[in-house]
């Protein structure tokens, strides 16, 4: 039985410095961070293969950035996933959003 994004929820696993993705009770992918004083720096996102095409992607970012607004952190994307889905949402999260150093990752 193929579960969609309804049955979709992120956590913050501030021990592991990332949000986690989890489908049902299975772990389904992450969006790894670090701290920087009021930043967080988000670094890499990834979804297991044998939840994609469900758009979860979509949850596990949408769920990590509100957490980090909510936590009134700065977010920093040097993640492409994050940056295309900030892009992609940018008036949900202007005035969040600290660019990239020049040249991508630093």
């Amino acid at each position: 039985m193929a579960q969609d994004s309804a049955d979709a929820r992120v956590e913050l696993n501030a021990d592991k410095y990332r949000y986690e993705l989890y489908v049902g009770d299975k772990l389904a992918g992450f969006a790894q961070y670090h701290d920087s004083g009021n930043r967080v720096v988000f670094t890499h996102s990834e979804v297991d293969e044998a939840f994609a095409g469900r758009g979860l992607g979509k949850v596990l970012a949408g769920g990590a950035l509100d957490d980090a607004v909510a936590r009134e952190k700065v977010i920093v994307p040097l993640c492409p996933f994050i940056a295309a889905y900030l892009r992609k949402n940018l008036d949900t999260y202007k005035g969040h959003i600290e660019a990239p150093p020049e040249g991508g990752r630093s």
